[in-house]
Order: structure tokens, then sequence, then C-alpha cells
């Protein structure tokens, strides 16, 4: 285990006014924010993740089900688990966005899990949806670039009917946000190292 750092203080609010993004939630079932995640703390997160040693290529499925599968996602993972200050902050940050889509929203949402991302030169996910088919704990996605990826990497979000939504190229910084069982999503094949913090707002008493 690692010993973990003396808990910082969350950096300030996203520039846009939480009552902006949370209609536009509330509209579209998804939102961007620009620049959310202060300069600093997305540079320390990004060393972070370069210099870490317990990435493992990335499964799909849950429990027996839990296989690798190269020909539909390729990129390497590593969960948070707070051992340093700037994963404490970041956790800080989008448990207070998890508080924020419970006002406003009454979704029940009990927990925030995510972990980092790595996709180097050639890797991609395919299409998919985050919401299990047998489980829905997994209400509202988050994606945050760390880095901008200039090449490939982008993440394309779809309708039900397969019509592309958004297309997001990797900006530093900037977070995502979509509800989980409503948007297929795939993350396009990078031409450049492409990293990001991939989580979940759950809701773990929730069965399909």
């Amino acid at each position: 285990m690692h010993a973990v750092e003396p808990l910082l203080q969350p950096q300030p609010s996203p520039p846009e006014q939480p009552a902006a993004w949370l209609a536009a939630f509330e509209r579209d079932g998804l939102v961007v924010l620009p620049g959310y995640l202060a300069a600093d703390l997305c540079h320390t997160l990004l060393q972070e993740v370069q210099q870490q040693a317990e990435l493992t290529p990335a499964a799909i499925g849950r429990g027996q089900q839990r296989q690798h599968a190269s020909d539909i996602r390729r990129d390497k993972t590593c969960w948070l688990d707070g051992r340093s200050v700037a994963q404490q902050r970041y956790m800080l940050e989008l448990n207070a966005i998890l508080c924020q889509l419970n006002r406003h929203f009454f979704l029940g949402l009990t927990g925030y899990e995510c972990h980092f991302a790595h996709y180097q030169p050639g890797d991609f996910y395919r299409t998919h949806l985050d919401a299990f088919n047998q489980q829905a704990s997994r209400q509202v996605t988050s994606v945050c670039y760390l880095n901008d990826v200039q090449d490939g990497g982008e993440l394309v979000l779809y309708d039900a009917y397969d019509t592309e939504l958004m297309r997001l190229p990797p900006r530093a910084g900037h977070l995502i946000l979509f509800e989980s069982s409503r948007f297929p999503h795939q993350v396009l094949p990078t031409r450049q190292d492409r990293f990001s913090i991939a989580g979940w707002f759950r809701r773990d008493d929730v069965l399909l």
C-alpha cells in the first residue's frame, strides 16, 4: 500500500456557473466543460500517469465474463486510489460534481470511481455503452483529458440510432459528462500518446 499524503483542498470550481452546465446536462444528457481542471493539477496528474508502472491492459465485461479483447480495446489503465495529493484533489473535484448532480436531479448517486487511461499510438476503444447489460450502477460517465492530442484519439458519442452526436478531440483539462446508459461511444485510433481519466458516478442499488 502507498501512503496517502496530506489532503489538500480542491481548486476553484469550473469557469462555467454550475447552473449553466446543469441546465445543459438536463437538456441533453451530456455536457462538455472546457478547461475544467486547473492547469497545475492537470500537469501533475499527467506526470503521475506517465511515470505509473502499474498500468495494465484494460479488459471488458464483469465477473466471469471479464476478458481481454484487443480487437475491442487496447488502452492500459490503473485505478485512482488516493495515493497522492493530486489524486485526492481530483476526487474532491468530482465528488463536488456528484453532490451537484444529486442535489439537482435526485439521482441517488452513492460514489465515484475512476482510472487513468493511456492510449499509445494505434490504440482505440470500439463503440460501447458504459452501463453493463445486467447492472446499471454506472449512471453518469466522466472523461477528463490530461494532454492535447493533435492526431486522432477523439471521443465520439452516438445516439440510439448510431447517429454521431459529438466528436471531442483530446484537450488538456477538458471534462466531459454524459449519461452512461444513453450514449454509445468510442475512442478513435490515436497516433499520439493519449492520457485521460475515465470515471463513473455510481448508484449501487440499481438493477436493470
